[in-house]
This record gives structure tokens, sequence and C-alpha cells, in this order.
């Protein structure tokens, strides 16, 4: 028999990574060779076991789903990442897939099987995304898109601070702040801070730590 696929699980809920090794080695072709709790560990387990597939949540502790893809592909340009996640925000899905995911599967929404069929059409050099994913994607894809000081601008008014607070903080004048805003606002069609900062964490542009 052909030598089986080994798989690194990567998340931050033990109970997570029980179900899925018990689903993954249930199937003839294919075994959990090491589990991680976060970024670090996985990068270490990585390097360890060289799986041929990572399964890799995207919000843990410390090091971010994207920030851990990016590392480990940088390291190992052939990596084969499957990122099975709660979160389905455009966003999300945009960085994942940029950093290189070659899978996009939602936790909650897994019928029985494709797990083991993303893992084995991964394996042999595909891609699959959730339907939800691919349209979230194909969403973020023809959305105009914030630059670097909208995004810093946007994370500090989702935490609440004032124009002068993110002047002050990321060295603008409060004008420009307010230029920044009014861009914001149009790229997200919006027309308020409630809302804008809303739109940012549904999206997944910010997040809320």
């Amino acid at each position: 028999m052909a030598d089986k696929i080994k798989v690194l699980i990567v998340d931050d809920h033990r109970v997570v990574r029980v179900g899925l090794r018990a689903i993954i080695d249930a199937e003839a072709d294919m075994e959990v060779v090491a589990e991680a709790g976060d970024g670090a560990e996985a990068l270490a387990a990585h390097e360890q076991h060289k799986p041929d597939i990572t399964l890799l949540d995207l919000r843990m502790p410390g090091m971010s789903g994207p920030e851990v893809l990016a590392a480990l592909r940088q390291r190992d340009p052939e990596a084969k990442v499957i990122v099975l996640t709660s979160y389905d925000a455009d966003e999300d899905v945009y960085r994942a897939v940029q950093a290189g995911a070659r899978g996009y599967l939602l936790k909650g929404t897994l019928p029985d099987g494709v797990l083991e069929a993303a893992i084995r059409k991964v394996h042999a050099g595909g891609r699959l995304l959730a339907p939800e994913a691919a349209a979230r994607l194909a969403d973020r894809m023809t959305s105009p898109q914030l630059t670097p000081r909208e995004v810093a601008v946007l994370e500090l008014v989702a935490k609440g601070k004032s124009n002068k607070e993110i002047g002050t903080m990321l060295s603008l004048a409060e004008g420009t702040v307010k230029t920044h805003l009014k861009r914001i606002y149009e790229k997200l069609s919006v027309s308020d801070r409630t809302e804008v900062a809303l739109v940012a964490v549904q999206r997944g542009i910010v997040t809320l730590r």
C-alpha cells in the first residue's frame, strides 16, 4: 500500500483536535502525525514531522492563522495547508488565500466525507474552497481595497478612539484622519463611525482583542 497522507492538526481547542484526529485516523490512507495548540507549536511540529497536509485554525493565541501560514510557506514553499475555521468573513478568506492556503473549510458546515476528500484533493495538488468561502473571496476581490494606513485608522476607530487620539497615535493631523475616514466610509459603503466599526469586525478587516 502507498504511504499514508501525514496530517498535522493545528487548533487551540483540544476537543476539536480530538475530533479531527478520530475522523482522519479512521481513514486507511491517512494518519495524524502531530497536533499543535498555537503558532509556535505548529512551526516546531511541521519542522519535526514534515506533514503532507496541515489543518490550520485561523484564530489562535499569539500568531494568527495567516501569520502561521506565511511562516510555514516561507520555511517550506511546498507546504500544503487547509484552513479549517469557524470564520468566513471575506477578509479572513482573502488573507488566508493570499498567504498560500490551498483549502478553506468551515467547521460548522462540514458534511460527512468533505474533510477527507479535501485532504486527498489538496494532497494531489488541487485546491478546495467551501462555497461560502469562495463567495466571500469573490466579494473581497471586487471590493475597493483599503490602504495599510486606512486599516490602521480603522483599527483605532473600532477601539473607540477619537480623531484627535488617532492623530496622536499615528502622528497624523486631525484633518488627515478625517480625510482617511471619509475614504474608508466610501470604500465600505457606510455613513458613520459605529457602522464602520461594525462592518470592519464583521468582515474581519480588524480583530478586537
